[in-house]
């Protein structure tokens, strides 16, 4: 196994020997995304595919509470896979258990593929993101690997209508692609990319882009308003409206995709930052613990 708990665990001539990449998502064991992208990966190494048992989008980094869901874990099939696992918890938790040696040693997670971009806010509630972060927390380098959907907008979840003919193999291509890269020349530490790719073939996308996430989303909810349950009294429904799509620039994650390039973020970890001296906070807890 690669360990790279070390900053500086290789030289740049190196490469993996013997790489076990882990494949996973956040849409459940099903996702033909999952499939597509898993198989691509057996180009570069031994493949273990462990996701969850069904659709957990939206999950973020969470686990759960381990004492109440009591995960399990189950074989599964796929095909041109040797080795498969579904289990009854959130992507974030099948990466937890892999870097803890469940599925024997990781080198690289590699999660997805997303039906609609994970860029902007989004990277803070992607499960498909979440999966990667958490296996960076292990010292396990991550990607994590999303496409838009055609008629349904740059950022967001795509409903099983709105991805029929989606072009999953050429988002396995990108992801391939940069696994190539990584593996030829592993990183001196483990980071998250998080790969953004449109719903185009690979010849008609129009280039890559190194990315900021964006501040501005590409499409926001305008207004959330609550109206009357129609069976349950004294409940209610969430009306939530989407405003117009924005133009950005190519700078940014969303503008990228927007514009038919395909975007490579590299998410940084969660760290503290200098205080800001805030003289309120100061006084009220000086007058606290004095």
């Amino acid at each position: 196994m690669v360990d790279f708990a070390s900053p500086t665990v290789r030289g740049e001539a190196d490469s993996f020997d013997g790489v076990h990449i882990l494949v996973t998502n956040d849409d459940g064991i099903d996702s033909e995304g999952l499939h597509v992208l898993a198989r691509a990966m057996t180009s570069h190494g031994d493949v273990t595919v462990v996701a969850p048992h069904t659709e957990n989008s939206g999950a973020g980094a969470a686990i759960g509470a381990l004492h109440l869901i009591e995960p399990e874990v189950h074989p599964a099939e796929i095909e041109g896979i040797e080795r498969a696992w579904k289990v009854t918890g959130t992507p974030a938790l099948c990466a937890l258990f892999s870097r803890m040696g469940a599925f024997g040693d990781i080198d690289l997670i590699v999660s997805g593929i997303n039906p609609g971009a994970n860029v902007g806010r989004a990277v803070y509630h992607s499960g498909t993101v979440g999966a990667a972060i958490t296996g960076r927390i292990g010292g396990i380098p991550g990607i994590a690997v999303s496409q838009t959907v055609t008629g349904f907008g740059v950022m967001g979840q795509g409903w099983e209508e709105a991805i029929i003919g989606q072009k999953w193999h050429a988002a396995a291509e990108v992801a391939s692609a940069v696994v190539g890269g990584l593996v030829a020349s592993p990183p001196h530490d483990a980071y998250v990319i998080n790969l953004n790719v449109p719903d185009l073939e690979v010849s008609e996308m129009k280039g890559w882009r190194y990315t900021e996430v964006g501040l501005v989303p590409p499409r926001a909810i305008q207004s959330v308003e609550l109206a009357p349950h129609p069976t349950a009294d004294g409940a209610f429904t969430v009306e939530m409206q989407w405003g117009d799509a924005v133009d950005l620039p190519l700078d940014v994650d969303a503008g990228a995709v927007m514009h038919e390039y395909v975007s490579v973020s590299y998410l940084s970890p969660i760290t503290a930052v200098a205080p800001h001296g805030d003289a309120g906070i100061i006084t009220a807890l000086d007058d606290l613990l004095r």
